[in-house]
Order: structure tokens, then sequence, then C-alpha cells
């Protein structure tokens, strides 16, 4: 009899747990989606990463020191100079994928939190949510509607401190 006690409370345990959370890149290559790109942008963020250190500005310091130490080495010729102008070029290109990679991830991010607070603050308007998905126009008239709201507050927040200072003399 202790036995299906056991059993019924296992049971039951079983079916009110809640499933172990699962991280998106956990989620992601369980489903098989989106490898490829789950693969760069962990590559892009390990990368820009690496590169934002101190020792990778050292490192490109050092090989432009190298490269302009073999100048004479090489009579300063087309190809020595094509060298670094090839190199540069090639970094520089793979670069701006990668910036644009963390770029979007980081404004992503900024956005999803501003949005849930937001959210969550009940004298918000919900419509600011949304605004990173409105149109150049929408946006402009947006900046305008805030931009008197907020004069109309500094206004009023002005009088109120003058009829302060009134009232201390």
């Amino acid at each position: 009899m202790a036995r299906s006690r056991t059993k019924s409370t296992t049971a039951a345990r079983r079916t009110n747990d809640k499933p172990p959370k699962v991280s998106a890149n956990e989620n992601l290559a369980q489903h098989g989606k989106n490898t490829w790109s789950n693969l760069f942008s962990r590559a892009a963020c390990a990368i820009a990463h690496l590169m934002g250190k101190p020792i990778a500005f050292l490192i490109a310091v050092a090989l432009v020191v190298i490269w302009a130490a073999t100048g004479p080495l090489f009579g300063f010729s087309d190809t020595w100079q094509l060298v670094i102008n090839t190199s540069t070029t090639i970094v520089t290109f793979l670069m701006v994928f990668l910036i644009q990679n963390t770029q979007n991830r980081d404004t992503m991010a900024l956005q999803l939190k501003l949005s849930e607070l937001i959210l969550v603050i009940s004298e918000a308007e919900n419509r600011f949510a949304g605004a990173e998905d409105l149109s150049e126009e929408e946006l402009e008239q947006l900046h305008k509607e805030l931009h008197d709201r907020a004069q109309t507050t500094l206004g009023a927040l002005n009088e109120r401190r003058a009829g302060q200072t009134r009232k201390a003399s």
C-alpha cells in the first residue's frame, strides 16, 4: 500500500512539475532551425568580444609596425603596399558584418527591455512599446507629440516653481 502511494505521489509531481527551462540556443539546437544563423550569431559575438579587447588593438598595431619595418627590405614596392591595403580592406569588410550583427542584437535587446518597462508601467501608453516598427513619418509625428507634451510639462513645472518662489519671499 505504501508503494502505491509513492507511485501516485510521484506521478502527481510529474504532472504538476513545470518543464525545465530551455535557453534560446538550446531551443534552436533542439528544433534544428536556423543553425547557420545561430552559428554565425555565436561566432560574431565571440569575435566581436575578442576584437574589443586591448590586446587585439596591440596586435593590430604590432602588425602595422612590422609591415612598416619591412618596407626597406622590400624596397617599398607596390606588392609591399598591396599587402597592407588588401589586408586592411578584408578585415574592415568582415568586421562591418560582425559589428552590424552585434549592433542589431544589442538594439533588439534594448528595445525588448524598454517595451517590457513600458508595458508594466500602468501610466505609460502601450503604443510606444512598438515604436521601432513605425514608419519615419509616424516616428516624427510621435516625436512632435512627445516634444509638445514635454514643453507643456516644463511650462507647468516652471509655473509651480515660480509660485513657490513668490510664497517663500
